[in-house]
């Protein structure tokens, strides 16, 4: 029998089963595209202030498609949808923009004789 200084019995355990191995760890999503997605999603959502919003999330979206290049982070998808809606929402409060100044540019150079009605 085995038993140590004090007189007491000294069990002998066996050994630990070995641990297994820890699950890889989840890669970050890019901080950059997910603000590229919420932009472009608000460019097509808010009208008018849609056209600067949309030119952020542009440039958000290309500064965001570099940046995971380099740090193979998540989020690419995120880049795309928002280059895409930050596009999109340029595109259309661009020509509502352009629309409405052709419209006040054709109202300022009427003649003002052309709106008198005492020719009737």
């Amino acid at each position: 029998m085995d038993y140590n200084s004090s007189g007491q019995y000294n069990y002998n355990y066996p050994p630990a089963p070995p641990q297994p191995p820890a699950p890889p760890a989840e890669q970050n999503t890019n901080g950059k595209s997910v603000t590229a997605l919420v932009l472009g999603i608000l460019a097509i959502a808010i009208p008018y202030i849609g056209f600067f919003l949309g030119i952020v999330a542009i440039i958000i979206a290309s500064l965001s498609f570099k940046e995971i290049k380099v740090t193979q982070e998540k989020g690419h998808g995120f880049s795309v949808a928002g280059l895409v809606c930050g596009i999109i929402g340029t595109v259309i409060y661009g020509l509502f923009i352009l629309f409405f100044v052709i419209v006040i540019i054709a109202a300022v150079s009427t003649p003002d004789n052309y709106w008198n009605y005492s020719n009737f």
